[in-house]
């Protein structure tokens, strides 16, 4: 049936505080525009957010040293791993999660949400050792220099050793969205980051008592910010202000449940570790062009995230859609809710992009006017917009075949796109053929164009709509 319930300005109105409250979380039935609308204005406010406390955290840094916002470079292209493992839980978390709610099993739905806290709360403990222990090294084999190392060793120490933070975030508000309470998971982020905000220039220049800490405060700052929203995530769920609600009974190993938890998220986990570790060769490509090369991809990449959040916001929607409709038995009504998000993903992103095409220098000059970080960060910011179109789509249609619990298929384009043809030709350009950093802004667009031209093609064949979980 043509889904005619038109979006007028009232409507519109009324549907957004609705979503801001989360009074509805069903959405197997009605329009599907309103879904996309409910759904999407929370998770995009959320990484909104996200992306917010991202560049106000370079602005900051970036007033200490070019050292200090490479450190950061760095040690976010080794937390990319701690992501990847995060996001392959929470894409588990949100499709089971979501399942269970579109087949009315709040129970199963429960279950599985401890199961999913237990494992993360193990990866935590065991990553966070590892990076507490071998900060220095780790910034070494990334190709900082001494004078880096020695800067900004603790802001890397601090953000690995204290990561059960940013796995917590991550699980238990994958697990507010697969139930439909988004509005849950943005309340969470607008405390999470407003202190991040808050607190990072009294942690990183000092205020009062507290001294200046330099880059290491914007990791004190962080993970305050994380472990306060976590507290209350904890709250949230034991006091049932979601519409799941976790009882001390409820905390008890399920080794069932857990693996197909752990048979769901290792696809996920593979997928973002693939596409993560990339992420991470290529910040290696680019720490061998210096500091300010390396300070100006950095910006350029936050700039960048700065509009993919929200953007990851809306395909994130289109992960529930697909859940709750297929939990709920309507496959058709999964797949057009997926084509009706990467259209209206695709008009935000073609706007963003215009704004990034026409301005890029005085984008990054907000942030450092070292000419050479200008010149490269303003090039990175020009190549990787160019493709902002293709992206949107390509968004929308990983988060469907993740909604669904087909996480092997994105896995296998991953593996294909980034492995295989990305990292080498990123390298061979820029290093081998000495052609220079622009190339490997060139493979990151080129890949990220036929990731979803490969998506789409896959996507029409239909094989997610008979996966189990």
């Amino acid at each position: 049936m043509p889904d005619t319930n038109k979006l007028t300005p009232a409507r519109l109105y009324k549907y957004f505080i609705i979503a801001l409250t989360g009074k509805d979380s069903d959405f197997t039935t009605g329009s599907i525009r309103k879904a996309i609308f409910m759904l999407s204005i929370p998770m995009v406010l959320e990484m909104l957010m996200e992306s917010i406390f991202a560049l106000v955290d370079i602005a900051f840094v970036s007033r200490v040293s070019v050292n200090a916002v490479a450190t950061i470079g760095l040690t976010e292209s080794v937390i990319t791993l701690i992501y990847a493992v995060a996001i392959g839980l929470s894409m588990a978390a949100t499709a089971i999660v979501a399942r269970r709610v579109g087949e009315k099993n709040l129970q199963g739905a429960r279950e599985s949400a401890v199961q999913v806290i237990i494992l993360g709360i193990t990866v935590a403990i065991i990553t966070g050792l590892i990076g507490a222990i071998y900060s220095k090294e780790i910034l070494g084999l990334m190709g900082g220099s001494s004078e880096l190392i020695q800067e900004g060793h603790g802001y890397t120490r601090l953000m690995i050793g204290g990561n059960i933070t940013i796995l917590l975030l991550f699980l238990i508000n994958a697990i507010f969205r697969g139930a439909g309470d988004a509005s849950v998971a943005m309340w969470i982020l607008v405390l999470s980051n407003g202190l991040n905000i808050i607190l990072d220039p009294i942690f990183i220049f000092g205020w009062g008592p507290i001294p200046e800490y330099g880059v290491m405060g914007a990791a004190i700052a962080t993970n305050i910010g994380r472990g306060t929203a976590v507290l209350f995530q904890f709250i949230i769920l034991f006091y049932g202000w979601s519409k799941i609600k976790i009882g001390i009974s409820d905390i008890v190993i399920r080794f069932k449940v857990m693996m197909n938890i752990i048979k769901v998220s290792a696809g996920g986990i593979a997928q973002f570790l693939i596409g993560t570790s990339s992420w991470i060769f290529l910040m290696r490509i680019m720490s061998e062009f210096g500091s300010e090369v390396l300070a100006g991809y950095t910006i350029a990449i936050r700039v960048i995230m700065f509009s993919l959040m929200p953007s990851w916001g809306m395909s994130n929607a289109a992960a529930t859609l697909v859940g709750q409709n297929l939990g709920a038995n309507k496959p058709d009504r999964a797949e057009e809710s997926v084509w009706k998000t990467g259209k209206y993903n695709a008009i935000f992103m073609f706007s963003i992009s215009l704004i990034y095409l026409c301005f890029p220098e005085k984008i990054i000059m907000l942030f450092n006017t070292t000419p050479q970080v200008v010149e490269y960060g303003t090039l990175c910011l020009q190549i990787i917009a160019a493709g902002y179109v293709f992206y949107a789509y390509g968004m929308v249609l990983t988060q469907a075949f993740n909604g669904a619990g087909d996480t092997r298929t994105p896995t296998k384009i991953n593996f294909l796109i980034f492995w295989v043809l990305q990292l080498p030709f990123a390298y061979v350009m820029a290093i081998t053929f000495k052609f220079g950093a622009v190339w490997v802004f060139l493979a990151i667009s080129i890949a990220e164009i036929l990731l979803t031209v490969i998506s789409y093609i896959l996507f029409k064949k239909g094989k997610w709509k008979e996966i189990k979980v």
